[in-house]
């Protein structure tokens, strides 16, 4: 297998550090990247084997180091989570779960994109979610961003195809690092006390998503594999079956 150089954002935790170790372990050469400098020194000590770096993706100044690097496969892992009823959600919260899963994605991409270009190969993997083509009532705040990923996508490995670069993503459900505990516990600071339906709701979300949560390495070594694929598809939906199950499961409850 041809090593590779591959840029991985939101490699402090989760997805993004799993598959970077994957990755590296491989033999490829892995720039895991993180948020604060903190989480990129603790990586680097832990594992010495990645080349570690600060790359905050809603950093304009940050997103211009991954210009002057050469990569040949970036993997936008790095992402937000936010949920709650869209009346009560502050704007804040709203913008800035867009400006991490939306923007940071767009801006890195378009800061690896001309060097591929130059080259005349490269890919793009983009981590979206089984959000991303399902919404529930709560999830949102969440759910839209994911459904930009997919637009964004879709568009952009059309575009990308005709010099030589590869767009393709992964909608992961329910997988155990910790992502979806945060973001569904969360849900009730944005929950009017009185609104009963909406915690009757909150503990259906929470049924739905923390439930049997699943093994993260699934997704790490998925985006591993696609990484080294000669070809990849348009989308790689995790585990197999996942979207079909969740809907099955919301249109029981009567969304």
């Amino acid at each position: 297998m041809e090593k590779r150089t591959v840029l991985v954002t939101g490699a402090g935790s989760g997805f993004g550090k799993a598959a970077a170790i994957e990755l590296a372990t491989r033999g490829h050469a892995v720039i895991a990247t993180t948020e604060t400098t903190d989480q990129a020194d603790a990586l680097q000590a832990e594992h010495p084997e990645l080349t570690t770096m600060k790359l905050d993706v809603t950093s304009d100044d940050d997103v211009a180091l991954a210009a002057g690097l050469s990569v040949d496969v970036l993997i936008n892992n790095a992402g937000m989570g936010v949920m709650g009823p869209m009346a009560t959600v502050p704007m804040d919260r709203v913008r800035a779960v867009f400006e991490v899963n939306v923007f940071g994605m767009i801006a890195m991409s378009q800061a690896v994109i001309p060097g591929m270009k130059e080259r005349g190969s490269g890919r793009i993997i983009n981590v979206s979610s089984v959000a991303g083509i399902l919404a529930s009532p709560l999830t949102s705040p969440y759910a839209m961003t994911k459904h930009a990923v997919e637009a964004f996508t879709k568009s952009l490995r059309g575009e990308l195809a005709p010099h030589g670069i590869d767009v393709t993503k992964v909608n992961p459900g329910p997988y155990n690092t910790g992502f979806n505990d945060r973001m569904v516990n969360g849900i009730t600071e944005y929950i009017d006390a009185g609104d009963t339906s909406a915690h009757e709701t909150n503990e259906v979300v929470r049924q739905i998503v923390l439930t049997d949560q699943l093994d993260p390495l699934e997704v790490a070594r998925t985006l591993a594999d696609l990484t080294e694929a000669e070809e990849t598809p348009p989308e790689t939906l995790l585990p197999e079956g996942i979207g079909e199950l969740l809907q099955a499961v919301i249109t029981a409850e009567g969304y």
